[in-house]
């Protein structure tokens, strides 16, 4: 994916570009705790367990999210703000301040701007991680199912597909009971995790159709 500089807000402007980035496509918590060879017994050959499609199922019924989270990046740095998701294919990350970043998915493009210096960067959704999670229906029997792990607590389902964006995976956490979401981790090709901590979310919410809208300035940067 072609990245264009997004203005010095931080030590790099193509670092945060990259950082706000990844972590639009990372809700939940810090998955250090769980190394990602711990998914190991579990592969897209063998078929999902019930529970673990079950979960799928419902979180795919879920069509609209919102609430605040905490970003943690692979080096420590912690920022939050609040998040926007309607499925399929659209997201909206507003950072509190003093960040400037946004970032905004319309179901075609994730856009990566900067408010303050009005910079903005373009990436294809069908070329992210995002276009699993945010696809109208998980289905678990595909070959982007890594691998699925049912715990009594939690189960964790690690999607990926290197034709589509190499080796980055996208990691999602539910609770085993109640099936509501607790993590989404995305690790790059790095190995590097970026992770966010969601709370206060409400489910089944309407969206004016402005919250997801790109801002038109934004066809020149990609």
């Amino acid at each position: 994916m072609k990245k264009t500089e997004a203005g010095a807000v931080a030590r790099s402007p193509l670092h945060l570009t990259r950082r706000h980035f990844i972590g639009a496509c990372a809700i939940g918590m810090v998955a250090a705790a769980l190394p990602f060879n711990a998914f190991a017994q579990a592969t897209s050959n063998a078929p999902p367990p019930a529970l673990a499609q079950a979960i799928a199922d419902h979180f795919s019924a879920t069509r609209t999210m919102q609430g605040a989270f905490v970003q943690f990046g692979p080096r420590g740095d912690q920022t939050g703000g609040r998040f926007f998701i309607e499925r399929p294919g659209k997201m909206r990350f507003n950072y509190d301040d003093p960040s400037p970043m946004r970032v905004i998915s319309d179901g075609y493009n994730v856009v990566v701007g900067n408010s303050q210096l009005k910079t903005w960067n373009t990436y294809p959704l069908s070329k992210t991680p995002l276009t699993l999670l945010l696809a109208s229906k998980i289905d678990l029997s595909a070959d982007m199912v890594r691998s699925v792990k049912v715990e009594p607590e939690l189960t964790t389902i690690v999607l990926g597909s290197r034709t589509i964006f190499g080796d980055s995976t996208i990691t999602m956490m539910f609770d085993s009971k109640t099936y509501d979401l607790r993590q989404w981790t995305v690790t790059d090709n790095q190995g590097k995790d970026t992770s966010v901590v969601i709370s206060n979310v409400k489910t089944n919410v309407a969206f004016d159709e402005s919250v997801f809208k790109i801002p038109s300035d934004t066809s020149a940067r990609h």
